[in-house]
């Protein structure tokens, strides 16, 4: 009985203070007991946010939520919705591409391998589905909820944008290099560095 209770607290705890590590066993922060979602370290790879082709509206809209605008897919820009900003538009929105504009369909046409909202080959989406971690539920809407009031994500790590090899617009990365730190993104065309 003692080795049953002992292996159920060991799995208990085991699971109060775990974290997420995509692509490796360990991530790049050094305390990881604030750590929800961490990436591997030395990867020269990104999170890559999806393209909308409507920018999400309503209640369930949430602050901090990034994302591709791409309702005109030949001048698309990385946003964030920042309700109350002083930078956001009148709709909430900061864009992150510092006006810059790509075309998502030439050269390449990114749009085509993208799931369409009408006609006959459209994709009815669940608007309740949703994964999350860090909680068991959630009230929040969107793909990926991170739902913590003491844990977060740690964006994946580089030392330079140029050791990304064919960033896919939409992606996002931390710099980390020392006197260069800042989050950086790519709308297709251009990366965008935001400093501390």
């Amino acid at each position: 009985m003692k080795k049953i209770i002992l292996t159920s607290m060991v799995l208990v705890s085991g699971m109060a203070f775990s974290q997420v590590v995509i692509g490796g066993e360990t991530g790049t922060a050094t305390d990881k007991t604030s750590v929800l979602l961490d990436f591997a370290p030395n990867q020269n790879k990104g999170i890559i946010l999806p393209y909308n082709r409507t920018l999400p509206t309503g209640t369930g809209l949430e602050g901090g939520t990034i994302t591709v605008d791409a309702t005109d897919a030949t001048k698309a820009k990385v946003k964030v919705y920042a309700p109350g900003n002083a930078k956001a538009d009148a709709s909430g929105w900061i864009d992150l591409s510092s006006g810059n504009e790509a075309n998502l369909t030439a050269p390449v046409d990114y749009m085509t391998k993208q799931p369409l909202s009408t006609g006959p080959n459209a994709v009815i989406e669940n608007a309740d589905a949703k994964a999350i971690i860090g909680s068991p539920t959630t009230t929040a809407k969107g793909v990926l909820i991170l739902e913590s009031t003491t844990k977060a994500l740690v964006l994946p790590q580089v030392a330079t944008t140029d050791d990304i090899i064919n960033p896919a617009p939409g992606m996002m990365v931390y710099i980390n290099k020392s006197g260069f730190e800042r989050l950086a993104v790519f709308n297709g065309a251009k990366w965008t560095y935001w400093a501390p």
